[in-house]
């Protein structure tokens, strides 16, 4: 089964995929090695984000009922496994397994890493237009902290890459409301740059502390001199060149971590070494290198 790469995130994530795109990048990177899975929810917050993980990311469950029983795992649905109780009554070394059912809902292993890329809306302003989407920068950093250690509790090897909120050019999200609300735009900006890069120190900062690995988008980015219109496609997200920064930056953390596309294998052996006369032989060797 070919590794899973989750992006998780904003709208920011949730556009990746569109063409010129990070995740697409990524996607063509990684083929038939490991799979991009796009999870991305445009308007969310670190907040809303918190209700997400249960779904997305499904922990091992514990649930009292009536016995039962079973040497062998029985597939219920396409969401919930049972396990031999004799067995998991070793692992878990439980008094009395004959009381309890296990089940994990989702069948697959988890992924193998995930980015978290969260802040954008989190700094929308108290007071201003997009006021419903502030979350207080504390809150955004316990946020933080508690998808990471949903993420951990899933599966301890997991990489998990937190990428700060990118900066915001205040002066193009100012043209972007007139363009689309005429007079009825906002007077003031609902996001600024001082207090997207204040939610970017945090995220920084938090994965210092936890030990993993970041990307500073909202630095990077203006390393470069005109990144408010070369990055930015309406202040705030992303145009072909910024999604390409943002490419650059999760390609070099996976290759520098553990998951370079370089060195993964094919999920399935490449035309040229496929014996066209027997081709069933090269499946069946790929059958047995995968147990």
């Amino acid at each position: 089964m070919r590794p899973q790469i989750v992006l998780f995130g904003d709208s920011i994530t949730q556009q990746s995929f569109s063409s010129g795109g990070w995740g697409a990048a990524l996607t063509d990177t990684y083929a038939r090695k490991a799979d991009i899975v796009l999870r991305g929810y445009g308007g969310y917050t670190s907040r809303l984000a918190l209700f997400l993980l249960p779904y997305l990311f499904p922990l091992l469950e514990i649930a009292k009922r009536s016995p039962y029983i079973s040497f062998k795992p029985v597939k219920l649905d396409t969401s919930k496994i049972v396990y031999s109780l004799e067995a998991l009554h070793q692992a878990f070394k439980l008094k009395k397994p004959e009381q309890m059912v296990y089940f994990i809902q989702g069948s697959k292993k988890p992924p193998a890493a995930t980015t978290v890329f969260f802040g954008a809306n989190d700094a929308a302003l108290a007071g201003r237009t997009s006021e419903r989407q502030h979350v207080p920068v504390e809150e955004y950093k316990d946020n933080l902290r508690r998808i990471v250690q949903h993420l951990k509790e899933c599966s301890s090897t997991m990489l998990v890459v937190l990428i700060t909120p990118p900066p915001v050019d205040e002066e193009g999200r100012m043209q972007y409301a007139k363009s689309v609300y005429g007079e009825k735009a906002m007077e003031q900006p609902e996001r600024t740059n001082e207090m997207s890069g204040v939610y970017a120190s945090l995220c920084v900062e938090l994965a210092r502390e936890l030990g993993l690995p970041s990307i500073n988008l909202w630095a990077k980015m203006q390393e470069t001199e005109g990144w408010q219109k070369k990055f930015l496609s309406d202040g705030l997200h992303l145009t072909a060149e910024g999604n390409a920064v943002v490419y650059r930056e999760v390609e070099r953390v996976l290759t520098e971590t553990w998951l370079p596309a370089s060195e993964l294998p094919y999920d399935f052996p490449h035309h040229s070494q496929i014996d066209w006369k027997n081709p069933e032989k090269s499946f069946q060797q790929q059958q047995c290198s995968s147990i």
